[in-house]
């Protein structure tokens, strides 16, 4: 599988895209593939003994459809609207459906949201050094999945893993002093002034820093002097 192959041959910390289809019996497989127009984001999740729960939105053009049939699916046991606009539903849930999460726990590397669902497959973003990879690449086939890797960067250099607006609310929030001791901004100071909303902030700060202290501690440590 030339997916595989990549991934071998990848060394360092890599950044990558994966496209994999959902197991059928799952709920959002179901959704997603009643609703092949619609757009899932799973913004963020835990799981909780038996039972996840989600925050999670539809972008569609039918929004009332596609928040009645997360609602109303047997493995959905509780689900709370909180925002609805023409093309948009905003809604918190439960559910008994904890593959996903079984998966990443069996994989060994976190899965970075929002996680993307649309029409029976998932998206999501993933940062690790090689041997996390390879790993993660063997759970996959371990587990029969198919899967499609849409991009790949490996680099030795921090700022390649950054996306431009990771590295724009990094610099914005290192300017405002938010990581500063004690701090001279707070995250709602600092999602003011980039115009976004606190919980995309603290998102996309998050996302940033994972990814420059997994470089560090994979890369940057093992090239020091005591290491060589």
């Amino acid at each position: 599988m030339a997916t595989a192959n990549i991934l071998r041959e990848a060394v360092g910390v890599i950044a990558a895209r994966l496209r994999i289809r959902l197991p059928e019996d799952i709920w959002i497989a179901d959704v997603s593939q009643a609703n092949p127009q619609a757009t899932f984001r799973l913004l963020s999740g835990i799981r909780v003994a038996t039972r996840a729960v989600e925050l999670g939105e539809v972008t569609t053009d039918d929004p009332a459809t596609a928040g009645d049939a997360i609602a109303t699916h047997p493995s959905v046991t509780a689900y709370e609207e909180l925002e609805r606009t023409a093309d948009r539903v905003l809604a918190k849930y439960e559910t008994t459906d904890t593959d996903l999460y079984e998966f990443v726990a069996e994989s060994g590397l976190p899965i970075e949201y929002p996680v993307t669902a649309e029409n029976g497959w998932y998206e999501f973003d993933l940062t690790g050094s090689r041997s996390e990879f390879d790993h993660f690449r063997t759970a996959i086939e371990d587990a029969g999945r198919q899967y499609e890797l849409l991009s790949l960067v490996h680099s030795t250099d921090p700022s390649g893993l950054l996306t431009e607006r990771q590295r724009d609310v990094l610099m914005a929030a290192l300017r405002a002093g938010y990581f500063e001791l004690p701090r001279d901004c707070t995250l709602a100071d600092l999602a003011s002034a980039l115009d976004i909303d606190k919980s995309t902030a603290s998102r996309v700060l998050r996302r940033g820093q994972t990814r420059i202290v997994k470089w560090f501690l994979t890369t940057a440590a093992s090239q020091s002097p005591e290491n060589r």
